[in-house]
């Protein structure tokens, strides 16, 4: 039964907001206040208007000045864009969290465990929990690398699972980044541009810090260093100032204390990397890289690429320096492999999964083929290795001409495809253009650091989809972000 959309006058700003008919992360069924958003609220209230947008127009210019930007692909302009960013918290209380962790926790060290096997004993395989199709086809499974042994068997160290919540206020997993994932950059400067916004309100309200990040992912490289290496000198290699996430780069170079590099700066000497310096050369022993397993090493993989490091590969067989992510990791943030986590889960923890997946259908299995192809107009269909919101159908929202595009596309290369229910996200309070403020859709990415220790960074990003019924939060596909706050208390 369709219910009116409720109208709850939180405070003068938010006056008029519509709850409507999703899951509110601030208001619940009933319109009222959720608990761990009253404090927030009582101090919110006491803004007028004209101060709300001095602060939003203070934010801007400070990314602006920091260069707290985004480039686009493809944009013809080349121009670095700010990253949008909304003033109004994404509030979590403390036992929400709590459960998050539990479960992130448990699915980053099933993806561990899953993809040291399958790198040696493939016992998984074996077994028939996963069909061994799956992984032997994966563009991201690296044959070259099966009876290597990482440094600390770990082969993700870093890595940001996207989470949404569905209309019953579930926290299930979308998706698993465990290549190179980005966007944490934008948490640390979203929580400094909030903190000079609303200077008293932290304490008051008893917010967790996200700010030891840096310190955490140096901690965690520095532990994978090589043996006997007791001081080791780190650094991070990017693609360069073009990449999407090159303002990152920079920024956690910066704030870790360490070199940024490109793979010109680097050269390999008897299995050894080092670093070209107004001193000469200089050992590296652990490269933080920004760059997928295809561009590393053109004497291995692809042999046109410019980015990469003649050597490296041989260089990292040696035992001579570490890599985070391992090489090899794409396989399991391969969105086919996804399907199998919860597996994973059960045959290496022997738990079930705390977090669930969303409902998925592989493309490559006959009577899943068949009902994704009839309904393709109402479910989401994803290309296995795209991210960024690319390469997707939106079945709802898409044209005749897009779903028949797909249709093709899935009965060529079903491997290359899963489908998905669409799920309506949470909605979240959130300044739209026209003045006020309107209901927006919003996942959550969360970083998770597995070194020593496993450390989640108490919140993560908060991402929205700033277009008005849209579903897509990606920044290259007009997204933005809010500070998400994890509470000390449950209020």
């Amino acid at each position: 039964m369709t219910t009116q959309p409720k109208t709850q006058p939180v405070s003068r700003l938010l006056n008029g907001y519509a709850q409507e008919n999703y899951f509110d992360e601030m208001l619940d069924e009933a319109g009222e206040v959720r608990p761990h958003y009253r404090r927030f609220r009582e101090l919110f209230q006491s803004l007028t208007p004209s101060e709300f947008d001095l602060k939003r127009q203070s934010v801007d210019l400070a990314f602006l000045r920091q260069g707290v930007t985004f480039n686009v692909y493809g944009d013809s302009a080349g121009t670095e864009k700010i990253f949008p960013f909304d003033l109004l918290p994404r509030i979590i209380p403390a036992a929400e969290w709590e459960m998050i962790e539990r479960g992130l926790a448990q699915r980053i060290t099933a993806l561990n465990l899953f993809l040291h096997d399958i790198y040696h004993e493939q016992k998984i395989l074996k077994d028939g929990i996963i069909p061994p199709f799956y992984v032997l086809s994966g563009k991201h499974f690296r044959r070259e690398f099966v009876n290597f042994n990482v440094p600390r068997d770990i082969y993700i160290h870093v890595c940001g699972t996207d989470l949404i919540r569905d209309e019953k206020g579930q926290y299930m997993v979308l998706e698993d980044n465990g290549r190179c994932p980005s966007g944490i950059s934008y948490v640390l400067e979203n929580r400094r541009a909030m903190k000079r916004s609303f200077p008293g309100m932290f304490e008051s309200i008893g917010v967790r810090p996200v700010e030891d990040y840096p310190r955490e992912l140096l901690g965690m490289l520095q532990h994978i260093a090589p043996a006997g290496v007791s001081e080791p000198t780190v650094v991070l290699l990017t693609p360069g100032a073009h990449n999407s996430a090159y303002f990152e780069h920079t920024y956690l170079a910066r704030q870790m204390g360490i070199k940024i590099v490109e793979g010109r700066d680097l050269v390999v000497r008897d299995a050894r990397v080092l670093m070209r310096t107004t001193k000469g050369l200089q050992p590296v022993h652990v490269i933080y890289r920004r760059i997928d397993d295809d561009f590393l090493d053109p004497t291995v993989f692809r042999r046109d690429s410019m980015l990469g490091v003649p050597g490296l590969v041989n260089a990292y067989r040696a035992g001579h320096v570490s890599l985070a992510n391992s090489i090899g990791t794409g396989i399991a943030d391969d969105k086919v492999m996804y399907y199998f986590v919860p597996r994973m889960i059960k045959y290496y923890l022997d738990q079930d999964p705390i977090l669930p997946n969303v409902s998925t259908f592989l493309a490559n299995e006959e009577s899943d083929k068949k009902y994704i192809l009839e309904n393709l107009h109402q479910l989401v269909v994803k290309t296995a290795n795209e991210s960024g919101g690319y390469g997707m159908l939106i079945g709802p929202k898409a044209t005749k001409a897009e779903i028949e595009d797909f249709r093709q596309k899935v009965t060529a290369e079903p491997r290359s495809y899963i489908a998905q229910p669409t799920i309506s996200l949470s909605r979240h309070p959130t300044h739209v253009e026209e003045g006020g403020f309107e209901g927006r859709h919003i996942d959550l990415r969360p970083y998770i650091i597995y070194g020593e220790k496993i450390e989640i960074i108490p919140g993560g990003l908060t991402r929205v989809a700033l277009r008005k019924g849209s579903l897509v939060v990606n920044s290259s596909q007009g997204g933005g972000s809010k500070d998400t706050w994890v509470l000390y208390g449950d209020e």
